[in-house]
C-alpha cells in the first residue's frame, strides 16, 4: 500500500518539471476534497435548534391565580400557559393535538369521551400524572364553592375515572366543540386536595405553582410590599416537549408605563402589552411584530340594575349609533383590530357589507343619537342634559363608566366618554388596576356601566357570555342578559353537531343580543407581539387568547447548530435558518 511518505518519495525522484507538476496536482486534489466536503455540508446538511437562550416576557399586572381553576387576568394566564399543559393543546397548524392525552375517543352518540393519559409525563415535583389529576382537576372547576369562572363550560357534565391512566367525560347533550376545554391544565391532585375548598384561593401554591407544563419555576421573585414581581422559569423535566429555550424570564409591571420603560431600556425581549398605538414607536432593526386577530371582544357592558335610565332601551340604542367604531379602531389602536357590532367577532365580519351610504348615514352619528333619544321620549333640560320620566321618576340620562387603568382602556374609554357627552350625557369615569376591577367590580357587578374585553376563545361560544344561568359570579354573563329565547337558542346552539347549523344558531343569538342591547360592542383588537429577531416562534394562527401564544413554546428557538440527516434524529422537525 503506497503510503504518504511514499508518495513524497515517489515525486522527489521525478525530475524537477514532473515534480512541481505532481506536487501541483497533489495540492489541488486535497482543496478540491476539502471544498467538495464543505459543499456537501452546507447543501444537506440542516441547520436545527439548539438549547439556549432566555426569553425575558415584559407582563401587565400582577398574578394572583396562577391556578387553571382560577386564572381570569391575563397575568395569570400567560403563567398559566408556560408552568401548566392540559389533556390537549393547539399545534403550530392551530389544530387540537393531544398532549397529556395518549388518545381521546368520542362515542358514536356525541355524548362520551373516553380519555387515556400518556404513562411518561410527571407533576414537577417528579409525582406521576394520572387520570385521577384529570378527574379531580374538572371536578373542581364544577364546584360551586370554589367559584371558577370555568365552570360554566363543566355544566351537566360527568366525570368518571376508569383505572389509573383512563377516565371518561359524559356530556347531558353532544357539544361538538367541548373538545376545546380539554387544553384546561391539569391540576396535581397530591397537593391540592389536602385543602379545604374555600383555602384554595389563598393557598401559597397559587403564586408558587406545581404543573406539568414545558417550564417549571426556579425562582420566585417579590417586591418589598410581596407582590410577585418576576419569575425565573427553566425547562421542566421528564417532559416529552423538551424545550429547546434553557430558560423564561417573566416580569410584572403594574402599568403599561413601566413596561414601556423596561422596553425602551431594552430590559425585556417580547410583549404583547404594548399599547397599539405606539407600537411603531418600539420597533427597531431588532425587533419584529408578530400580529393575529384574537376573539377577544371589547364592550361596554350594562347593568340595568344599577340605573333607570340605562333600563330605558332608546337610551342604550343612543349610546350605541353614537360612537364611530372605525375612528376608535384607527385613533386607538393604530389599525391593530376590527370594527364589531356583535358579540362575536365572526357575526360582526358583515360590518363592512352593511355598511352602505343611506340617506340616514350622511346624517352624523350624535344627530342619529338625538333623534333615537327624541322620539323614545327624551328631552334635553336647560343644561344640555337628556331626562325622561321613567316609573313616575325623571331621570336624567346619566351614568359611571368603570374600567381598567391600562392604556387602552384608558384611551377607549376617554374617546367614548367625550362623544358621549357631546350627545347630552352626563358621564363619569372610574379606573382600577386589572386585579381590582375584576375582583371588586366584574365579579360583584357593582358597576352601571363597564368597559371590558372578553375572551370568546377560538369556538366563539357565546354560553357562558350571555346564558342566564350565567349572570352571577362566576359566570361571566357580566351584563346579568336575561332571554329564555336566546337562552334555547344557545343550548340548541352546544347540542348542534353540524358546523354550518351552529353558525347559523349564533347568527341568531347574535341578532336578538343586538336587537335588546344589553352591551355596546367596540373591536376585537389584534394581538401585536414585539419580539426580540433572535428568538424565533412558531406561528401564531387561530389563537383564542393572548396566553395561547405560547401553546408551542417548547418549540421556539434561540440557537441552532447545523446536522447532517444521517446524524439527526427522526423526531426532530427542520426548521429555517434564522434570518
Amino acid at each position: 500500500m503506497l503510503t504518504l511518505d511514499g508518495l513524497f518519495g515517489l515525486i522527489e525522484r521525478r525530475k524537477p518539471s514532473d515534480r512541481l507538476l505532481l506536487r501541483s496536482l497533489f495540492f489541488l486534489t486535497i482543496f478540491s476534497g476539502i471544498f467538495f466536503l464543505y459543499s456537501m455540508n452546507q447543501e444537506n446538511s440542516n441547520p436545527t435548534p439548539a438549547r439556549g437562550g432566555i426569553l425575558t416576557e415584559g407582563i401587565v399586572g400582577i398574578p394572583r391565580f396562577i391556578n387553571p381553576a382560577l386564572a381570569i387576568t391575563r397575568a395569570d394566564q400567560d403563567t398559566v400557559a408556560l408552568v401548566y399543559s392540559g389533556l390537549m393543546k393547539i399545534d403550530v397548524e392551530g389544530t387540537l393535538v393531544p398532549d397529556i392525552a395518549e388518545s381521546i375517543t368520542l362515542s358514536e352518540d356525541g355524548k362520551t369521551y373516553t380519555i387515556v393519559v400518556r404513562k411518561d409525563r410527571t407533576f414537577h415535583d417528579g409525582t406521576p400524572l394520572t387520570a385521577r389529576d384529570v378527574v379531580y382537576t374538572y371536578s373542581l372547576v364544577q364546584d360551586g364553592d370554589l367559584k371558577s369562572p370555568l365552570r360554566g363550560n363543566w355544566s351537566d357534565v360527568t366525570i368518571t375515572e376508569v383505572n389509573e391512566y383512563e377516565l371518561t367525560v359524559n356530556l347531558a347533550e353532544a357539544y361538538s366543540p367541548f373538545i376545546e376545554n380539554f387544553t384546561l391544565g391539569i391540576m396535581p391532585r397530591h397537593i391540592w386536595s389536602n385543602l379545604p375548598i374555600e383555602q384554595l384561593p389563598f393557598s401559597q401554591y397559587n403564586t408558587e405553582p406545581i404543573g406539568s407544563g414545558p417550564f417549571s419555576i426556579k425562582e420566585v421573585r417579590r417586591d418589598a410590599s410581596g407582590l410577585i414581581s418576576g419569575y425565573s422559569l427553566k425547562p421542566a423535566p421528564n417532559n416529552q416537549n423538551n424545550p429547546n429555550l434553557s430558560g423564561i424570564e417573566l416580569r410584572f409591571f403594574q402599568n403599561e408605563d413601566q413596561l414601556k420603560t423596561a422596553f425602551a431600556n431594552k430590559e425585556l425581549s417580547a410583549t404583547v402589552y404594548l399599547p397599539t398605538a405606539e407600537i411603531q414607536n418600539f420597533i427597531t432593526d431588532d425587533t419584529r411584530v408578530l400580529t393575529e386577530p384574537l376573539p377577544r371582544i371589547f364592550g361596554v357592558f350594562f347593568n340595568q340594575n344599577r340605573s333607570a335610565s340605562l333600563r330605558d332601551k332608546a337610551a342604550r340604542e343612543a349610546l350605541n349609533v353614537a360612537i364611530d367604531r372605525d375612528a376608535l379602531v384607527d385613533e386607538i389602536l393604530n389599525g391593530y383590530g376590527v370594527p364589531i357590532t356583535k358579540p362575536t367577532l365572526s357575526s360582526s365580519s358583515e360590518l363592512e357589507s352593511e355598511s352602505t351610504e343611506t340617506e340616514e348615514s350622511i346624517i352624523s352619528p350624535i344627530e342619529t343619537a338625538k333623534n333615537i333619544l327624541v322620539d323614545g321620549g327624551w328631552e334635553q333640560n336647560a343644561a344640555g342634559f337628556w331626562e325622561k320620566e321613567i316609573d313616575d321618576t325623571v331621570e336624567t340620562l346619566s351614568f359611571t363608566l368603570k374600567t381598567s387603568n391600562s392604556e387602552l382602556f384608558d384611551k377607549t374609554a376617554t374617546r367614548i366618554a367625550a362623544i358621549w357627552r357631546e350627545l347630552g350625557v352626563e358621564i363619569q369615569v372610574e379606573q382600577y388596576e386589572q386585579a381590582g376591577l375584576v375582583q371588586s367590580v366584574i365579579r360583584s357587578r357593582d358597576f352601571q356601566a363597564v368597559l371590558f374585553g372578553l375572551d370568546t376563545n377560538r369556538t366563539e361560544d357565546l354560553y357562558p357570555f350571555w346564558h342566564s344561568s350565567q349572570k352571577d359570579d362566576p359566570g361571566l354573563n357580566i351584563a346579568q342578559y336575561t332571554n329564555i329565547a336566546v337562552d334555547r337558542l344557545l343550548e340548541k346552539t352546544r347540542n348542534s353537531k353540524d358546523p354550518a347549523e351552529r353558525a347559523q344558531l349564533q347568527n341568531e343569538v347574535s341578532n336578538a343580543i343586538n336587537q335588546e342591547t344589553p352591551a355596546i360592542f367596540l373591536f376585537a383588537p389584534t394581538i401585536a407581539y414585539v419580539i426580540d429577531k433572535t428568538i424565533t416562534t412558531t406561528p401564531m394562527s387561530t389563537l383564542g387568547k393572548p396566553s395561547d401564544r405560547f401553546m408551542n413554546v417548547s418549540n421556539w428557538y434561540a440557537k441552532t447548530e447545523v446536522v447532517w440527516p444521517i446524524f439527526q434524529n427522526d423526531s426532530t422537525d427542520t426548521i429555517n435558518e434564522i434570518n
